[in-house]
This record gives structure tokens, sequence and C-alpha cells, in this order.
């Protein structure tokens, strides 16, 4: 494969489906919980990345969670054993819908400062800020151009794009504010990506499960990123950061470390590089998970988060002048 596949992340996905064979698997508590755990089994893509970052047993869990099953727990309380095991895996990707619920795990950024006021970004922003396809953007009072990205939920356009390039071209430096950005379309990333490279890079690479064996993977296909057709930046660029980024805008990250002129800064991003795939038990509840994974263009996995060049987290001290540490941290770099 030697272009990015272009596929949806996030809660604006795409899915691939299948069904589990309800005459396999029992419309009860038993064969509810066995073709749960059997589908993520067969086609869960980080069983043994995950296992050697924090132990994570497949075996182990189908042991442990058993236990919990009985014929007589109620519909609630079978969603919540579930629900629970499914939180083994660590993975911001993995959801159950039932019609009431959705069994989740937000530990990726639950569990860390936020590091983005929205206090603080409406001062920077002000009120006669542009707009373009959804990116929010204004020249600040040094001369540098700074664009709140906020998801990447649906493509830009390319017009929008070369619009929002010649109001900001005379700007000394870009800062790109992608905190709190929790994916959409990788199209999107793609697309805003294209607008700072000029030449066709490697970014990553991607697998696909081949096999119900935790191991059965097709080899590593090459990631591209190619340079857009329209107008492209050619100065400094600073993307900001947090553990709320994820999915498509983790990858957007990726991308942009490839790209010349390029400094990341802020906190790690939350991860989230595997592809989806859904699925539904007997009863009817819908599930998705992680299928085929993707990695940095080393080879590494992204799937707990990106590293910034710059470790930088918002200072009370500053929140409490107005300011926000990371984009004057970014506007520093820019003014070196």
């Amino acid at each position: 494969m030697r272009k990015i596949i272009h596929i949806l992340f996030a809660s604006l996905l795409l899915l691939t489906t299948a069904c589990v064979d309800e005459t396999e698997y029992a419309d009860n508590p038993r064969g509810n919980f066995e073709a749960l755990w059997r589908a993520i089994d067969e086609h869960y893509c980080f069983f043994d990345y995950k296992h050697e970052q924090y132990g994570l047993d497949w075996d182990e869990v189908h042991e442990r969670y058993s236990r919990q099953i009985a014929d007589d727990m109620t519909t609630g309380q079978l969603f919540e054993v579930l629900g629970n095991m499914l939180g083994e895996l660590r993975d911001g990707h993995v959801n159950m819908y039932s019609a009431w619920d959705v069994a989740r795990n937000w530990s990726w950024h639950e569990d860390y400062p936020s590091n983005v006021s929205d206090t603080l970004l409406s001062k920077y922003l002000g009120t006669d800020y542009r707009i373009a396809a959804g990116l929010r953007y204004r020249v600040l009072d040094d001369n540098t151009g700074y664009i709140r990205c906020a998801t990447f939920a649906y493509n830009f356009g390319e017009g929008n794009l070369d619009n929002f390039m010649l109001y900001l071209a005379p700007c000394n430096g870009l800062i790109i504010d992608l905190r709190d950005n929790g994916g959409g379309l990788i199209t999107a990333a793609e697309q805003l990506a294209a607008r700072f490279t000029n030449e066709r890079r490697l970014v990553g690479y991607m697998q696909h499960k081949t096999g119900k064996a935790h191991t059965a993977f097709s080899e590593m296909k090459s990631q591209y990123l190619k340079p857009s057709k329209g107008i492209r930046w050619q100065k400094r660029v600073v993307v900001l950061t947090n553990r709320a980024v994820y999915s498509a805008a983790n990858e957007f990250v990726k991308y942009m470390r490839c790209c010349p002129n390029v400094t990341v800064v802020g906190d790690r991003t939350g991860g989230g590089a595997g592809m989806p795939y859904s699925t539904e038990l007997p009863n009817g509840w819908s599930v998705r998970f992680s299928a085929c994974p993707m990695y940095d263009k080393d080879k590494n996995s992204t799937e707990f988060g990106i590293e910034p060049d710059h470790n930088v987290a918002l200072k009370e001290a500053d929140w409490l002048r107005g300011e926000d540490t990371i984009i004057e941290f970014a506007r520093e770099l820019l003014r070196k």
C-alpha cells in the first residue's frame, strides 16, 4: 500500500461490520460473555504490545470474568461485567453500545491534567477570529499565526485551506493548537498535514489481521504523505498537544513530525493507533475495537501516544495572569 488508507476514526468512524453467529452463542449471560471474549480474542490487534506494556493476559481475563457470569444476573449487571472486561484492554477505541449506555475506557486522558483552558483560548482568539470549515484562526499581536483545530470530524475543503494559508502568509510562524482534538476523519488529518510538505514522505506503517491467532498479521505496509496541490506553508510550525489528542488527531501529529520546520509542544498525546472493527453480540449490543495496528515511520507503535519535542504544562501562575503557558512557549520558539 503506497498511500495513506482513507479511513474514519473516533466517534464518526465508518466501521467494518461483522456479526457474531447467534446459532453458536445463546442470547443469555454466558452466551453473550463468550461471544464478546471470542470476538476480541480473534480480531483485536494489540495483545502482544499490551502484554509487553502492562502484562495483559487475555486468557487470564477470561478466567477471572467468567466467574462473575451468572444465569440470573440482570441486564445491567451483565453490561457492567462485560464493560469492565473490555476495560482491561485500556483502549479508547474499544466500546460496547447498548440502548442506555456506552461502555468505554477514557483513562488515556481522564487520568491526566487537561493542559487546556477554554477561558484562555477565548482570550487568544478574541471575538473577531476567522472560521474556515471548522478551523478558527487569527494573527496574534506578535505576527504569529494561530489556528485552533478542535476536530477532524469532516474534511476541510481545499479552497478553505487555500484561503487561510493566504491570510496567514505574512506571519512569522504558525501555531496549530490541536489540544482536545479527539479525532474524526483520517482523510481530514492527511489533508491538513499535506499543506506542510513539499515532497512525498514516509510517515508510518500499517498491518492487517490475517487470521485468528494473536500474532497473525500481514507484513507492514508503508504509509506516505503526499504534498498538497494547493498553497503550502514554508515557515516554522509549532503543534500544541495534550492527552486528549487521540485517534486521527494522533495520526496528524505523527504526520507532522515527519515534515520540515515542525516542533511539537505540550503533553504526550492520548494515542489510538488501531483501525476499528465492529461486531454484534447475540443480544444486539454492538461492539467496536482496534483490529489493524498503525506505526510511526520508525515502526514504533503510537497506541499509547506520541511524546512532544518539548513537554510543557499549564502553570497556575500564568493562568492567573491570563496567559496560556503552552501557547506562550510556542510563541517564544517562533520568535527565536
